[in-house]
């Protein structure tokens, strides 16, 4: 361990430097929370293990977090309770100025996930190491299973619309479940790589069109599919005006897309249009449209996942 800084005006520097960084920010806020495992808190935050090491090595050099051994694993925690006045103001000061953060949200909803995959053994919390039933069940039978079954649930004489299809993944799902799935695309290359893979279904119906002008009779389908697409248009209330009128009155559209988050890289790399919505922006842009959202809601993040969070909206036709 590094030597204390001999006054107090240097151990005061030492600790801003410290607290300097946004990484170690956030690892304290989910380490007030909960002890956790580098494992566990390299899932939570979406970084490697060497990096949170790295982190976690001056945090507790300089007694920011306390540290425990339990079997082979070392666990951490900060309890601000602990600290001495000096370091709890400092730590008081860096939260209240944080403020709230989209990407503290997501840590927040991936600590869930992390918390909900352990199987507590009050000997040996062995859930911690990963022999958990969720691992075991994906072991013998996969991730697809459970998403499938339910899908089953749909109406099997109806009309689906993958609007947007890609390659073709929901439309794959769809197909078994429904009678016909119209797959929409503007791109060829996208209809070619969905025609390869949904070769073994003879119920889709593959069709090259704009989302804005869709090849979609007025009221020919019961339900549509708009899986990560809207944060790529330029105008989403356009879009949405010009899929309504695909659907029957009492149809529905399922909409899956990123929650407001603040990766504005994401414009650049990847040509996003937009930084996520959350539920008041679905609001506002399905507003005159002729949908309705009835049901939102944020999707469980898989800790594996290095996107944002998800959410699913349900939007019925009136």
């Amino acid at each position: 361990m590094p030597p204390e800084p001999a006054t107090p005006r240097e151990r005061w520097l030492s600790w801003l430097g410290t607290l300097g960084d946004l990484a170690r920010l956030r690892m304290l806020r989910l380490l007030e929370r909960e002890e956790l495992g580098v494992g566990e808190l390299a899932r939570a935050l979406q970084l490697p293990q060497s990096t949170v090491s790295r982190h976690l090595k001056p945090l507790f050099e300089q007694g920011w977090v306390a540290k425990r051994a339990e079997g082979t694993q070392s666990l951490f925690r900060l309890d601000s309770a602990a600290l001495r006045p000096d370091m709890r103001e400092l730590w008081r000061m860096s939260r209240e100025h944080l403020g709230p953060s989209p990407s503290f949200e997501e840590d927040d909803a991936r600590l869930a996930e992390v918390l909900a995959a352990r199987r507590v053994d009050s000997r040996t919390f062995f859930g911690r190491l990963g022999g958990d039933w969720d691992s075991l069940r994906r072991e013998l039978f996969g991730e697809s299973f459970v998403a499938d079954a339910l899908l089953g649930l749909l109406p099997a004489d109806s009309v689906a619309v993958d609007f947007g299809c890609g390659t073709g993944e929901a439309a794959e799902r769809l197909a078994p479940v429904v009678r016909t799935v119209i797959a929409v695309d503007r791109e060829p290359s996208m209809l070619q790589a969905a025609r390869r893979r949904l070769a073994r279904f003879a119920n889709v119906d593959f069709r090259e069109g704009d989302l804005l002008a869709p090849p979609v009779s007025p009221g020919e389908a019961d339900l549509g599919v708009l899986m990560l697409v809207l944060h790529h248009v330029d105008d989403p209330a356009a879009v949405l005006r010009a899929l309504a009128p695909c659907l029957r009155a009492g149809g529905s559209l399922l909409v899956v897309d990123m929650a407001t988050h603040d990766r504005d890289g994401y414009r650049q790399t990847m040509g996003h249009r937009h930084l996520g919505f959350s539920e008041a922006d679905l609001a506002r842009v399905s507003a005159g449209s002729g949908l309705r959202v009835t049901r939102h809601a944020r999707l469980r993040p898989d800790p594996a996942g290095k996107g944002p969070g998800l959410f699913a909206a349900l939007l019925v036709r009136g």
